[in-house]
């Protein structure tokens, strides 16, 4: 027989395993790296979930409040702009509220989540 590797498998002739190596400590040390990282943005994420966020629209008239995970906690309507004559001026002061609400959530996640996905070269 030949003092070579059979079928790939087994050890070479430096003594070391055969098959791919990837640097042990290497990996394993990546491997922590990549959960404390991933246990980081899980934390950070929940924070935000829980964090409140104030936006409001018609110059104070409509204020909502809502969670970052865009759950609707509270909205307040100055009586002055109810007018049952123009309803419609209303729902437009409630949805920039609410769409202005649901920017500040989207900007402060990727604030948040972008040292993470730069970390990871995304």
């Amino acid at each position: 027989m030949s003092s070579g590797m059979r079928g790939g498998f087994g050890k070479s002739r430096g003594g070391q395993q055969g098959g791919m190596n990837f640097g042990g400590g290497n990996m394993q040390q990546l491997m922590k790296q990549a959960q404390k990282m991933q246990n980081e943005m899980q934390k950070e994420q929940a924070e935000l979930e829980e964090t409140s966020f104030e936006a409001t629209s018609g110059g104070g008239a409509v204020k909502i409040i809502m969670k970052g995970d865009k759950t609707l906690e509270s909205i307040e309507i100055k009586p002055e702009v109810v007018d049952p004559e123009d309803v419609e001026m209303l729902q437009d002061l409630i949805i920039a509220a609410f769409n202005d609400a649901a920017n500040k959530i989207d900007e402060a996640t990727h604030e948040k989540m972008d040292k993470y996905t730069q970390a990871l070269g995304m």
